[in-house]
């Protein structure tokens, strides 16, 4: 097969997040099919090019769409060709080089990861005679609600109101249109599927680099909890804040010398007023290796209240070997099982006592992180989800099979 992507964020070998998802269905796809990216992308260094162009028959960059001020958005609400939360991706030099590629070659495929570049495949004439495949990583009009259900009358729940704006009608519209789409959880189809019954829907799911994420023993050193995350996402963010300001306080008083580290790219405003409150939380920025961190941690935290997807973050902490404390919906698309491979917990002081059990019983630490690894080798493999996804789109590319059915799932 002949297969393009469409992507939000240029994948690389060091991302982390949703895009390492994708670099790894390039990666492994391009063993046996011709691959080609497209993706936004702002200045990638050579090594980050590099790591990915080695599997493409073609790249090509776009530029990030500028940052629309308060004019521009009073407008959006009038007068933009699709709603405002996609006009923050909306470029018309992206349609141009979309335009370009197919014309140059015949994809049998084209792939749009993360919905809010959907758009682009969206009642597109220069995609005639091509499938169209939406890899959904979580429904905006659903992420948008929460933000604005968490948050209230406040800037950030004001904002997602703004964003709701014609949303749910364009999204569920976009997908009904698309020849299949795809959901990483069985949680995140069935979300789809309540709203907009009869879409054609397929489960690819997440997966983690086993043999480079692995158990190490730590050498001493004070109690660590750690968070990892791309902090201009915002349920990311909100995690972030969220643990440092309501959750972290609480873990203080009864692990005095414990400190938090909140790794990642983008790190906000609102979470380094709240490093520079406590001395023992760190936030340490974009890193080039995340499995250094993980070496140092004791507890994985997990605290997202908004969003949905799977969370990556996830995996590769149990790879590691690091006890996971998670909010049901942080652990979504998960086989968790409480007490066994994973502790959930909701409120501030749920998710506080999870994770000081787990810093101060190290035996139900160990047991836990065990059964998490076993889990993750056996289930999450990056070749295991990807053979789902190859199979997938060879029956879409035939038009047959499971694609013909409304709910089906690998």
């Amino acid at each position: 097969m002949r297969i393009l992507f469409i992507v939000k964020e240029f994948p690389h070998s060091k991302v982390i997040g949703g895009p390492i998802i994708i670099y790894n269905r390039v990666k492994y796809l391009s063993l046996k099919h011709e691959v080609s990216l497209l993706a936004f992308a702002e200045g990638p260094t050579r090594e980050q090019v590099s790591s990915v162009a080695g599997y493409l028959s073609d790249l090509r960059l776009v530029p990030f769409p500028p940052e629309r001020g308060g004019l521009q958005k009073a407008k959006d609400l009038i007068s933009a060709p699709v709603p405002p939360y996609f006009m923050l991706c909306y470029s018309e030099e992206m349609y141009e080089k979309l335009r370009e590629m197919v014309h140059a070659l015949q994809y049998d495929v084209v792939i749009s990861e993360y919905s809010m570049v959907a758009q682009y495949l969206y009642r597109n004439p220069d995609l005639a005679g091509i499938k169209r495949v939406m890899s959904e990583h979580e429904c905006y009009w659903l992420s948008r609600r929460k933000v604005f259900r968490v948050n209230g009358l406040n800037r950030a729940g004001l904002l997602a109101l703004y964003h709701l704006k014609g949303l749910k009608r364009f999204e569920f519209d976009m997908y009904a249109d698309a020849d299949k789409v795809l959901t990483l959880t069985p949680e995140g189809r069935d979300e789809l599927l309540a709203l907009r019954p009869g879409l054609d829907i397929s489960v690819v799911p997440h997966g983690v680099d086993t043999d480079s994420f692995l158990p190490v023993e730590k050498e001493g050193g004070a109690p660590t909890v750690m968070f990892l995350g791309n902090y201009p996402h915002d349920p990311n963010r909100d995690a972030a804040v969220f643990f440092g300001s309501e959750v972290w306080p609480i873990i203080k008083r009864e692990v005095p010398d414990a400190r938090f580290l909140a790794v990642g790219r983008g790190p906000t405003a609102d979470m380094r007023l709240t490093a520079e409150r406590d001395p023992s939380i760190r936030i340490t920025g974009e890193v080039d290796d995340v499995r250094p961190y993980f070496r140092e941690s004791d507890v994985f935290v997990c605290p997202v209240r908004m969003g949905g997807g799977f969370r990556g973050k996830v995996l590769e902490a149990m790879a590691s070997g690091v006890p996971v404390v998670s909010t049901a919906l942080g652990a979504e698309g998960i086989p968790a099982r409480p007490g066994d491979n994973i502790l959930l917990a909701e409120s501030p002081e749920e998710l506080a006592e999870a994770t000081i059990r787990l810093l101060k019983d190290r035996d139900l630490a160990g047991r836990i992180a065990l059964n998490a690894r076993e889990l993750v080798v056996e289930r999450y493999s990056w070749q295991k989800g990807v053979e789902i996804l190859e199979e997938v789109l060879q029956e879409v590319v035939r038009g047959q099979g499971p694609g013909s059915s409304p709910a089906s799932m690998l």
